[in-house]
């Protein structure tokens, strides 16, 4: 790559652009072209500065700012008619940290439904300790292995496992359905893949992009960074990880319809659920809301 590189600058190939934004894309292209993984690339951050490593507090200061931006990433938390769950994750799983409490805030709306869409459809990537939080409310009893991160450079494994979590969990049985899209990335992407290794959940919606190789940010200019993966996932479940094929969705459905096919799916659940009291309510939303779907009338 660093061949390439020299070369293509001494034939001229960079001499043409003028905005920093074509020519990151344009290196990005070029070294992906030898190496397929899409972690490796040049970034150019219109806005903010990229975060110097040799100045970890003031990098932090950029994360907690995007972290109160975007609401810790809790993009959506909403009971829908029939008792069940949304729990949208966009831009971001951002490192329990800067968001630990807004996931617990969310369960905490979110533990007595009956079933769970969680949407990852516009989710890049983060914290693979976010991961595993979020994973920890899906869960009951003993610590259950999620994922490793293997350093090729040194052979070091960091394990990961589920954690104690504040508030109320979802629990270990009630069902789950991933939506996922083409642009499912990284941390997203281990956090689908987890779950449905583990028979967790039920992935609906379109075949993620692909990356598993956590990488590390390197300031090579104010506004540019060049990312470079520095772990691939093992995945104790399969042995593997999802490198270059993405996670293959269990209903394979393009993403503008994974929430209509996944409520549905949810709301025959609900309705499948033995009659109790009190639950007359959450059966006639159930029933209006299927009809609804059923109709065509309804969208998310």
């Amino acid at each position: 790559m660093a061949d390439r590189l020299i070369a293509d600058q001494q034939n001229g190939r960079y001499d043409d652009l003028t905005e920093p934004v074509a020519l990151a894309e344009r290196v990005t292209a070029d070294i992906q072209a030898i190496n397929g993984d899409k972690h490796l690339s040049l970034l150019y951050h219109v806005d903010d500065q990229v975060g110097d490593e040799e100045d970890p507090a003031g990098d932090e200061e950029a994360w907690v700012r995007h972290v109160e931006l975007t609401a810790a990433g809790m993009a959506r938390v909403e009971r829908l008619s029939g008792n069940v769950g949304v729990l949208e994750i966009r831009p971001s799983l951002y490192d329990p940290r800067f968001a630990g409490t807004a996931v617990a805030g969310a369960m905490s709306l979110l533990w007595a439904t009956d079933a769970l869409l969680l949407d990852l459809r516009s989710c890049g990537g983060g914290s693979p300790e976010m991961v595993a939080l979020v994973c920890s409310y899906f869960f009951e009893g003993e610590p259950v292995h999620l994922n490793d991160l293997v350093t090729p450079s040194s052979g070091a494994v960091r394990q990961y496992w589920t954690v104690p979590v504040t508030g109320p969990r979802f629990g270990g049985t009630k069902p789950i359905w991933v939506l996922t899209s083409s642009t499912t990335f990284s941390a997203s992407e281990e956090l689908t893949y987890n779950l449905q290794q583990l028979g967790r959940a039920v992935v609906v919606g379109e075949r993620t992009r692909g990356g598993a190789h956590p990488r590390e940010g390197f300031r090579v200019h104010p506004h540019l960074e060049a990312s470079v993966p520095v772990q691939r996932a093992l995945n104790p479940v399969s042995g593997t990880n999802w490198e270059g094929v993405g996670v293959s969705p269990d209903v394979e459905v393009d993403a503008r319809s994974a929430f209509s096919e996944a409520y549905r799916r949810a709301l025959e659940h609900v309705l499948a659920l033995p009659v109790a009291p009190g639950r007359r309510e959450v059966i006639e939303e159930a029933q209006a809301a299927l009809a609804e779907l059923r109709s065509g009338a309804a969208t998310g």
